[in-house]
């Protein structure tokens, strides 16, 4: 999986699905600057990595989760890499909303689950991890077993690991915030200096004023 993951940061920073801007952070709705933005669904608009993404999530959930039975995507970005998925492994789909429909039949879950059905859920990125949870307990609320997430990359916070663990969720993501930084220094996007203060970042996110 390291080549993988090599890769897969390398691809997306190819065609900008992850931009660095350390002098000029982004800032997110919590109030923390972040040097990076992170788009995955950019992946979608090319075919070849779009392929390489859907087989490389089709290699780990074999790997991982080996006798899932349907896979659930995250509302917005989780949906088409899940239906990929699920159609190049012949399983059932559902997605679902971050909220319930106010009309119709108000659906959370979009599809149909079955009791302890076994399912793996569909994420693009973790950051803080409290959506792809949300998932997760609307699918156990329709008592579904919920046999992990993946995802195509996470930042590694330490509050998202943790979170994951008290709800018992294991996971497991193509590459990493370390895979980028790695990737972006040998591109030479970035130097060792400015290297060392995105790994402070990652660290300490709320305390990060950038560079």
């Amino acid at each position: 999986m390291e080549n993988v993951a090599h890769k897969v940061a390398s691809l997306l920073l190819e065609i900008q699905a992850v931009k660095l801007s350390p002098n000029a952070p982004f800032k997110w709705s919590s109030g923390w600057l972040s040097p990076i933005y992170c788009d995955n669904r950019l992946t979608l608009s090319y075919p070849e990595i779009r392929t390489y993404i859907k087989d490389a999530f089709v290699d780990l959930i074999k790997s991982k989760f080996a006798d899932v039975e349907a896979i659930a995507g995250v509302a917005t970005a989780g949906i088409p890499q899940g239906a990929l998925i699920a159609d190049a492994m012949g399983l059932p789909f559902v997605y679902v909303r971050s909220e319930a429909k106010k009309h119709g039949m108000t659906n959370l879950i979009e599809g149909k689950v079955k009791p302890n059905q076994k399912i793996v859920v569909i994420e693009d990125l973790i950051s803080t991890g409290g959506s792809s949870l949300k998932v997760v307990d609307a699918l156990r609320e329709e008592n579904c077993n919920v046999l992990g997430l993946v995802a195509i990359m996470t930042y590694g916070f330490e509050v998202a690991s943790k979170a994951f663990e008290e709800k018992n969720v294991p996971f497991y993501t193509l590459s990493n915030y370390n895979y980028v930084l790695s990737e972006a220094l040998k591109q030479n996007i970035i130097n060792t200096d400015i290297q060392k203060s995105l790994e402070e970042w990652r660290k300490e996110p709320s305390n990060w004023q950038g560079i």
